[in-house]
């Protein structure tokens, strides 16, 4: 079939702040990882390393500099054991501070991160699976010092980790991009593509030498300006020798509810924009819980069946 583009990829949301937490064991994800491998996927991505005092991993650095309170099981060790098992590249997610980089001290987020890239290369950086890098810190626009924390973070994961991919994923900033904690689904602003465009081409510019993939979120516009951002975006990044994948995002933006698992026409529909804008595979946020047989949400192993059976039709 034309313009199919397949979900190759997942973010792995553990330290999160918006969604319902699954409380899975090793059992669990073991369970769903096999669920991704039948689906497809082949690699899996850590959004964050640790958010605020919340962490992945025993990190000596966090819970001295950040008082992070450690975690009972290595996230991390698991989800390498998990991706080995079943040949799936891991990407690491870096630490999102939620304080210093958005209220414009992107130096101490960035020196805060560098230690964190150090400690995690010792302890982990012999896993066959360690891919990639994830910058986890997320924009829309030239705020906080964004060029150069993006510069500087993924230069020093190349350094560290002799060359290692970095992945980055942004979002626009439209008509759904709206806080969490509202019942709203939209608002009455959106940026122009214009503008759009000027924001990115100066950001990409500032970054080319230190990203290598942009997986641009899909959720924040209307389905009929989805086009054209992904046109734009997809030509920034060719421009900027920048690989282009899709953040097709499997929850809902459309709903007062934050989040459901989203509707599979919308989910095609966004898969097959971004086939017809030549890009090459998506990634999602994210596989567990809205579209994995054992979500706890009903929908979400119903989204799982549709998609597969979209990943079976002839071409």
């Amino acid at each position: 079939m034309a313009n199919k583009v397949l979900i190759k990829g997942t973010f792995l949301d553990e330290i999160s702040h918006d969604i319902p937490h699954h409380n899975w064991g090793e059992k669990e994800w073991s369970i769903d990882f096999k669920h991704m491998k039948s689906a497809g996927i082949d690699k899996v991505i850590l959004i964050r390393c640790g958010y605020k005092n919340w962490i992945t991993y025993p990190s000596r650095v966090l819970t001295t500099e950040e008082k992070a309170i450690p975690p009972f099981t290595d996230l991390v060790s698991m989800f390498l054991r998990l991706s080995e098992d079943n040949d799936m590249d891991f990407y690491f997610g870096l630490y999102d501070s939620g304080k210093y980089w958005i209220n414009g001290a992107y130096e101490k987020e960035v020196r805060l991160n560098c230690k964190i890239i150090d400690e995690v290369w010792d302890f982990y950086g012999k896993s066959k699976a360690f891919k990639g890098w994830y910058l986890s810190q997320e924009c829309n626009k030239n705020i906080g010092g964004i060029i150069d924390l993006y510069s500087g973070l993924g230069q020093y994961c190349k350094q560290v980790s002799g060359g290692l991919p970095v992945l980055i994923s942004p979002y626009i900033d439209g008509v759904k991009n709206l806080s969490q904690y509202t019942n709203q689904s939209r608002g009455e602003k959106s940026i122009s593509l214009d503008e759009h465009f000027k924001t990115w081409e100066s950001i990409f510019k500032g970054i080319q030498k230190s990203i290598d993939i942009v997986a641009f979120q899909d959720g924040h516009v209307d389905y009929d300006q989805l086009e054209d951002f992904v046109k734009v975006n997809k030509s920034l990044a060719d421009q900027n020798k920048i690989t282009s994948w899709i953040n097709s995002e499997t929850f809902d933006r459309d709903m007062p509810i934050k989040f459901l698992p989203i509707k599979w026409d919308k989910l095609r529909y966004k898969l097959e924009t971004a086939g017809r804008m030549g890009i090459s595979e998506a990634i999602t946020f994210e596989f567990s819980h809205f579209m994995s047989p054992q979500s706890a949400y009903l929908q979400a192993g119903h989204l799982y069946h549709r998609y597969l059976e979209y990943l079976n039709e002839k071409k």
